[in-house]
């Protein structure tokens, strides 16, 4: 299964991004194969509205079945559960550290948005 990561750099040591649809990049970790790919979220970081929306669409074309992120909020989190993405909430400080509690069963899957649409 391939794992969406909201994040500003472009490895596994690059830090969590706590927005989602404002995040810079989602780095798609695929576990099966081990391989990371980086995908530019730069047109949805300065847009005046519908940036989570967007952000969700590009998440599930990139084949994920999880996204890891510290926020989620509700529009975004529609899109995401309607493509049959789970969603968990973490607060580590890097993507290498939200992968292992994911991989150590330590993250919850979220049961809707936690934060209102337009949070910063």
């Amino acid at each position: 299964m391939k794992i969406a990561f909201s994040t500003s750099g472009d490895d596994l040591n690059a830090p969590l991004d706590s927005r989602f649809g404002r995040a810079a990049k989602f780095l798609i970790y695929d576990q099966e194969n081990e391989t990371l790919e980086v995908i530019d979220n730069e047109q949805n970081l300065n847009a005046a509205q519908g940036a989570g929306i967007q952000s969700a669409a590009t998440v599930a074309k990139s084949g994920a079945g999880a996204l890891i992120s510290g926020h989620c909020g509700p529009k975004a989190y529609r899109v995401l559960q309607t493509a049959g993405i789970a969603i968990y909430y973490s607060d580590a400080a890097t993507v290498a550290e939200a992968l292992k509690a994911y991989q150590q069963g330590k993250l919850v899957e979220s049961k809707g948005a936690d934060v209102e649409g337009h949070w910063a």
